[in-house]
């Protein structure tokens, strides 16, 4: 009889609880059991134990060996505990030595012939780790990832390589702690965009408050461009925001660039992306585009091509900065605060309005496309901007190119150090008594926007937006107070006119 503990930890949403597994061998018929709710990927790690401890030279015990992961009513996934498996079962049949054990935490999945393969949703992992002061053992190929979150990495290629370490023949030397590197300068420059003056003054009002940004116009005026360049004026990340992307890329197993870390992510999904792919699902949910996009831009090109039940379940992130997956055996929270930027044609045909353009669309075939987007997740978007079809004279190689990216980050830069020292937050979260508090808005700013709250029928929502935008704006001048101005120019943005408010 033999009985050994070890812990490793789980793979909830971008949550890593801790896993107990004990393992016991006791006499009887040889029989190879694991309980605790696993699944089909955690049964089979039978298979996988058995191979890898008979290939690294140890004997495989012809005993009943029960493996029991703990808690009990979580659902176990993955090829993550083979590792822990396969040492309880050696320290059980007394080949290893299990005193260094407990302060380690186990995780990788091992080959036949015994060697360690990477697993997603370390670095979750790992951060759990060092918050209990616990030691981690990765396979290599997780080892600088893990290293990020925390100093006390042992990377090993192969079961040996962990028994050699746990008897003390041969240590594995830790890792070193990994720091995160400043954001890259970001490539595609704003000057790259010819004309287009609002559109670019939204955008950078966009990136200031962190608000969301809708660009109308016809095919090839530059409302792409716009959206790709937005990324790189938003101000750098901290590294709490860095390692919180980066967890989301980690249970994805796609977090092998550790280099880009610190950039923004930029996700553009195509329109024929289902629910599933852009918010998280699966039976086993994992994260979708707007958590791929958490901490930067989520651009939806042609948005009235997206089904409308896709666009309606961004309602619940674009408000709250999470999504939660239920199923029935399981529920999973996924971080998704991004900055949604859309993209659409005023018409089918794409041509409505265009001076140069012939549209041949009916006021109905219209109305049926612009109805494709709900009245609410549209009140959700602060920003509307219409974009014109720039003058040709804007194409000549001598004319002048504009602001650069950088020039328009440092502006962005400052107004969001004021709102961070205001609030601790950015505009485009403020709400309640903390946006009445930051908004101090004059008596005929006040007046002008309860005017057009009833000319315009905006909703109480619509109206905390169009006070947020004002903020921001005030920001980006460093002003204190926001004036009529400010509030002309957030009606503006939003599509309406402020001269056509009643006095």
């Amino acid at each position: 009889m033999g009985l050994a503990l070890l812990n490793s930890r789980a793979q909830l949403g971008v949550d890593a609880p801790r896993v107990t597994i004990e393992v016991f061998l006791s006499g009887g018929l040889p029989t190879f059991a694991i309980v605790g709710m696993p699944e089909t990927a955690v049964r089979e790690s039978k298979d996988r134990v058995r191979g890898a401890i008979l290939s690294s030279g140890y004997h495989f015990p012809q005993e009943r060996i029960i493996v029991s992961l703990g808690p009990a009513d979580m659902c176990k996934t993955g090829g993550r505990f083979d590792l822990a498996i396969a040492l309880g079962i050696l320290a059980a049949s007394n080949q290893i030595n299990d005193e260094l054990m407990t302060s380690h935490e186990f995780f990788g999945e091992l080959s036949l012939n015994g060697e360690l393969r990477r697993v997603p949703g370390v670095l979750p992992a790992a951060l759990r780790a060092a918050e209990a002061g616990q030691r981690i053992v990765v396979p290599g190929g997780n080892a600088v990832e893990a290293a990020f979150a925390s100093s006390e990495v042992l990377g090993a290629g192969s079961l040996l390589e962990v028994t050699a370490h746990l008897s003390g023949s041969r240590p594995l030397t830790p890792e070193p702690r990994r720091s995160l590197q400043a954001q890259e300068p970001e490539t595609l420059d704003l000057k790259d965009v010819r004309g287009q003056v609002q559109a670019k003054r939204a955008l950078e009002i966009a990136a200031a408050g962190g608000h969301n940004l809708l660009f109308i116009g016809p095919p090839g005026t530059g409302k792409s461009m716009l959206a790709k360049r937005l990324p790189g004026l938003l101000p750098p990340m901290s590294d709490a925001q860095a390692l919180a992307t980066a967890a989301v890329a980690s249970v994805l197993g796609v977090a092998t660039d550790v280099q880009h870390w610190c950039r923004r992510p930029f996700r553009a999904p195509h329109h024929t992306a289902s629910a599933a792919a852009l918010v998280g699902g699966g039976g086993d949910p994992r994260p979708g585009e707007v958590s791929r996009a958490h901490n930067g831009v989520l651009f939806l090109d042609e948005l009235p091509e997206f089904h409308r039940n896709v666009l309606e379940v961004l309602r619940e992130p674009l408000e709250s900065g999470y999504i939660t997956i239920s199923r029935a055996g399981t529920q999973a929270d996924f971080p998704a605060n991004f900055q949604l930027v859309a993209a659409m044609n005023p018409c089918p045909c794409g041509y409505l309005g265009d001076p140069r353009g012939n549209c041949n669309c009916s006021a109905d075939r219209v109305q049926n496309y612009r109805a494709r987007i709900s009245g609410p997740l549209l009140d959700r978007i602060d920003i509307q901007m219409k974009v014109q079809r720039p003058p040709a004279s804007c194409m000549r190689a001598d004319s002048p190119a504009g602001e650069s990216t950088a020039e328009v980050a440092a502006r962005v830069l400052a107004a969001r150090e004021r709102q961070l020292q205001r609030a601790g937050l950015c505009n485009a979260d403020l709400d309640g008594a903390r946006l009445a508090a930051a908004c101090n808005l004059t008596d005929d700013a006040s007046a002008l926007l309860e005017r057009a709250m009833d000319q315009y029928g905006l909703s109480p929502r619509g109206h905390q937006r169009m006070q947020r935008v004002a903020l921001t704006i005030t920001d980006l001048a460093g002003n204190d107070g926001v004036g009529v101005n400010a509030i002309a120019e957030a009606l503006s943005l939003r599509g309406l006119e402020a001269r056509a408010v009643p006095v």
